[in-house]
């Protein structure tokens, strides 16, 4: 499944960009995100919670940072372990470009499961997928806004 989506985020670029790389910003927009610690500039271990239909899971797993191209793009790759329930992975495309005073945030994501949560179908798992994105990068925009805050 791919995901696709945009925010304007109303400050400039190099804030939006500090702000998506800090694991303080990202444990407070991640939905279910209980804990994150950071390992490296590039690495941070989290625990998440996640319910797919009847199916919860507490998710241990690993957020790294590849193709880092400061201050406007990169790729965030998951992965996940949910114990009985299964696992997750998957990664994000996200891309700020400058548009007047604010950032435009693009951003393209794809993901995988297996376990006891892909037996849940994969139209009610594609549709937590694709709601759990957008309520990251909206509850990013309104951190970052302030509006949060």
């Amino acid at each position: 499944m791919e995901i696709t989506g945009e925010q304007l985020i109303p400050k400039p670029q190099q804030q939006t960009w500090d702000a998506i790389c800090d694991p303080a910003v990202l444990q407070v927009c991640i939905p279910g995100c209980e804990t994150m610690e950071k390992i490296s500039d590039s690495e941070f271990h989290l625990v998440m919670g996640a319910k797919v239909g009847p199916v919860s899971a507490r998710f241990k797993g690993k957020i790294t940072l590849a193709n880092v191209d400061s201050p406007n793009a990169y790729t965030l790759i998951f992965e996940g372990q949910g114990g009985v329930a299964g696992f997750a992975k998957g990664q994000a495309d996200v891309k700020l470009r400058p548009e007047g005073d604010a950032t435009r945030l693009e951003y393209a994501a794809k993901a995988m499961i297996g376990g006891k949560i892909a037996q849940v179908g994969s139209r009610l798992v594609d549709g937590v997928a694709k709601k759990l994105a957008e309520n990251f990068f909206s509850a990013f925009n309104k951190h970052v806004s302030g509006i949060n805050n």
